[in-house]
């Protein structure tokens, strides 16, 4: 950028400067004119690349939204600033459970795979109700429910651009996805099928996580542990010399245990290792066998071992062999035929009972058996127990037994474990502490990542299987489709070798009907956003340009789901870590202090929020809050950015307003500022603008912009009340300085209030600032280089000043005609560089003498009353 700025253009400057509607002039102004796009024929050591969050469309975004995009965009904006061609696309997350849900009750309706396509099918509503009953629901075929998904989804997504242009996110929006559209299956399938020819990914029918109401498995970085109601029930199984006490809270599991648990060195079970017990009620014969994962003071020490209570029967039952004894269905009822290991008259009897109920009332069924039994010792104990929730959901998770496909992710596999926790070390995590939540998920792994869902709306799994004689599918060897084939959806294409009619019969082939967790789509949104499979077929070198990717910025809790993913497939496929950095935000907290999220029901939505306030104050309201760090959700602070931005105008078309200096064509501005407090001014915000970029460098834009407003209230209260005379007076140095400083300052501003930067800029300079260089040292650099501390103390002076006339009750336009200004000799000697600028700011007409003291004060001040002339 050249020193020697333009003369602003007076019908370019508002009498009234506003923020109203600087939202729709200039964010069109963006638009025609693609400042954000990226350069797609630019060199990669040029390129800063950033993996950005897409949101999940399902409803309305929230402040938490709002919060971690504009601390991405500031990084953006400075970075483009810098020079650098910034690689910033959207994406929207449109697949998954939260869409269903949203579609299930925006229309009304649920999926059924058993009904056939209708292609007239009208939705019996269309957001005309809040929410409805599952058994109100209108089932409807699973392509008429993917279709509606798709359809409300683009509806979202069109609302969440509108909202993010709104907020003048500078993403480049013609590099746009949707984790649902042909590009996004395409890639997601892709990389499956080369995680299962590499043995990365696997099938196995195994005890998992499942959720009753959403009828799917639910991947371990996927629970939220809560607080249940519960109660101790101590019951007694029969030895061979008397009852064995067990304590449980599920009783109703009975029917499902394998063994008794004790501690090996449990010296009150010694004598049971190795023998046997009977189950009461159903009189089943089970092993006392030892764990030392079993724990002596909890409840009687030893534990009954079912199929499967929680998922330490399901190390126990890995670990020990033991059988399997499942009586609880997917639906979350318990089974309807009483299972062949059941053969006592009164088990049977029992079972028959409980058959077919929910598990709460089956457990109210084994309850009352016992007690009549005589089985129960005493009464149940209520207590809180921690039961695991779908993060998502309403009910505690049942374990059942599935065929599920896995990707492996170091849970089962101690090297790949480490070489995992070793990609962490090769990403700078912002803040760094971040990096250990990372390293402590990936340690704790017990199990590979469960990608199979049993959803409708999401992208397919792309195999078929070989059914054998008797419509048996054949597991072990999958038909998978050529890469070229894909995207595909088994359940309504054939495989190569097949035909239409074969599908579901002996001797032919059938689909594998569930797709993927939308974890295992946007762990590749690098791969999505880039164009990675374009690369591949020598199409693009677009990922080649942008790949690793400079930043990964997201919310800090999902560095177990998202992160940890997206480093796992980046591991197998290109066998480096998917970025350089990694921008951590905390999360928005309530009034209450609880975080703000949809499911928690205590979101504020931006909409009318960005209109009270304007974009530039939700942002400084944002970027306030520093990375990893949550933050309450603050309309004050908005308040205050909003006044910031005000400010700018207003003080811009002030100093604007004394018109610019004579200068030769060869002069630039700084050649001609050479008064001490105008080069004092200029030293000081050369510390700013070092100040500033290092707080980017580091990724503490925060820092950047507390720095830098700081400087801007004192440039507005002190500086400019200083040297306005002068400036009116035509002062060169005065003018220059001025028209320096505001250069400066709305380009350290630009990142943090695109738009009222923006409306100032467009006043006196061509082009957009936000395409403007970032302002170096060097370009404030003086040919006598001005003491900041100058700048300082004169304010600290007028300050003064201002006191004495207020404490007087008089005007600021009051004249001082005798006062002594008492300080440290090395202030006072400062003061006295300024004094010229003083005596004109603060009407000092009379004498003025110095005293030193260790304090500023202004002492034995005479005034004249200002007195306003009356008017004719």
């Amino acid at each position: 950028m050249t020193e020697h700025s333009p003369a602003p253009d007076a019908a370019r400057i508002p009498d009234r400067p506003s923020l109203d509607g600087l939202e729709d002039t200039w964010g069109a102004v963006w638009r025609e004119q693609d400042t954000y796009a990226f350069d797609r024929e630019g060199a990669r050591e040029q390129v800063f690349s950033i993996d950005t969050p897409p949101p999940t469309a399902s409803g309305s975004l929230h402040m938490g939204h709002v919060f971690s995009y504009t601390h991405t965009d500031c990084m953006a904006r400075y970075k483009r600033m810098r020079g650098l061609n910034v690689f910033y696309p959207i994406g929207w997350d449109d697949n998954g459970l939260p869409t269903e849900k949203r579609v299930q009750n925006y229309y009304g309706v649920r999926g059924d795979s058993s009904l056939p396509y209708d292609p007239d099918f009208t939705p019996p509503f269309e957001g005309t109700t809040k929410t409805i009953k599952a058994a109100d629901q209108v089932p409807i075929s699973r392509q008429n429910f993917i279709e509606l998904c798709d359809e409300l989804t683009v509806k979202d997504e069109e609302a969440f651009e509108s909202l993010f242009r709104r907020l003048g996110f500078s993403l480049d929006w013609q590099i746009q996805y949707r984790t649902i559209d042909d590009r996004s299956r395409a890639t997601a399938q892709t990389a499956f099928l080369r995680n299962l020819a590499r043995g990365e990914a696997y099938t196995a029918e195994a005890p998992g996580l499942w959720d009753v109401t959403f009828q799917t498995a639910v991947a371990q970085a996927e629970l939220e542990a809560r607080d249940y109601p519960g109660a101790y029930h101590r019951v007694a199984f029969h030895g061979a010399d008397g009852p064995v006490h067990i304590e449980t809270t599920r009783p109703e599991l009975l029917p499902a245990c394998v063994a008794l648990i004790a501690h090996p060195d449990d010296e009150r079970y010694q004598g049971l290792f190795g023998s046997t017990v009977t189950s009461p009620l159903f009189g089943v014969e089970v092993p006392v066998l030892a764990h030392p994962s079993a724990e002596m003071d909890k409840g009687a020490g030893i534990a009954m071992c079912c199929t499967f209570g929680d998922l330490t029967d399901v190390i126990w039952w890995r670990e020990l062999q033991l059988p399997t004894r499942s009586v609880v269905t997917r639906a979350g009822r318990i089974l309807g035929e009483t299972p062949d290991w059941i053969t006592s008259e009164g088990g049977v009897a029992t079972f028959a009972e409980m058959s077919g109920k929910t598990v709460h009332s089956a457990r109210e069924v084994v309850v009352e058996a016992l007690r009549a039994s005589g089985e129960l010792d005493g009464e149940p104990q209520k207590t809180q127990r921690k039961a695991n929730f779908y993060e998502r959901g309403e009910k505690p998770l049942e374990i059942v037994t599935s065929r599920q496909w896995y990707i492996r992710n170091g849970g089962r596999d101690a090297d790949l474990n480490q070489a995992l926790q070793a990609r962490g070390d090769e990403i700078d995590f912002h803040p760094d502490f971040m990096k250990s939540r990372y390293k402590n998920w990936v340690a704790g792994l017990n199990g590979d990542w469960l990608i199979s869902r049993q959803r409708f709306f999401g992208i397919p799994i792309p195999v078929w299987y070989a059914l054998d004689g008797d419509g048996q599918p054949q597991y072990e060897r999958p038909l998978v489709p050529t890469e070229e084939q894909l995207p595909i959806d088994p359940m309504a294409q054939v495989p190569s070798g097949y035909t239409e009619d074969q599908r579901d019969q002996p001797g032919g082939f059938t689909g594998d009907p569930d797709v993927m967790d939308t974890w295992a789509t946007s762990s590749l949104t690098p791969q999505i956003a880039g164009d990675w499979l374009a690369g591949e077929r020598g199409e693009s070198d677009l990922f080649g340009k942008v790949f690793p990717m400079d930043v990964r910025p997201q919310g800090h809790d999902i560095i177990r789901t998202w992160l940890f993913a997206t480093v796992v497939r980046a591991h197998f496929e290109h066998g480096s870590a998917p970025w350089k950095n990694a921008a951590i935000s905390g999360w928005i907290l309530d009034p209450d202090r609880k975080k703000m999220s949809k499911s928690k029901g205590n979101v504020v939505t931006p909409e009318d929020v960005v209109v009270e306030h304007s974009a530039d104050a939700v942002r400084y309201w944002a970027a306030s809050g520093r990375l990893g760090t949550d933050a309450a959700y603050d309309t004050g602070q908005m308040k205050i950015g909003r006044r910031l931005a005000i400010k700018l105008l207003n003080a811009s078309k002030f100093a604007l307003g004394f018109g610019e200096p004579e200068l030769d064509d060869r002069q630039g501005l700084a050649s001609v500022i050479t008064e001490p407090l105008d080069r004092a001014m200029i030293a000081a915000l050369q510390q700013v603008v070092g100040d500033a970029t290092n707080g980017f460098d580091a990724w503490d834009y925060t820092r950047s912009l507390d720095v830098t407003e700081t400087f801007f209230w004192t440039f507005c209260d002190d500086y400019i009340e200083l040297v306005k005379d002068r400036a009116h007076g035509g002062d060169p140095s005065a003018r220059a300085a001025l028209r320096l400083a505001l250069s400066v300052l709305l380009r350290l501003l630009a990142p943090f209030l695109p738009y009222a930067t923006e409306e100032v800029w467009s006043w006196w300079q061509e082009g957009s600032v936000h395409r403007a260089t970032w302002p170096e040292a060097g370009e404030l650099a003086l040919a006598d280089a001005g003491d900041p501390q100058v700048l300082a103390a004169v304010g600290t002076a007028l300050s003064q000043v201002r006191k004495a006339k207020s404490d007087a009750k008089v005007g600021m336009r009051s004249e001082i005609t005798s006062a002594t200004l008492v300080a440290p000799a090395a202030t006072a000697e400062r003061v006295r560089a300024g004094e010229a600028d003083l005596r004109a700011a603060g009407r000092l007409t009379g004498s003025f003498d110095y005293a030193e003291g260790d304090e500023v004060a202004l002492r034995d001040v005479e005034l004249i009353p200002f007195v306003k002339p009356p008017k004719n």
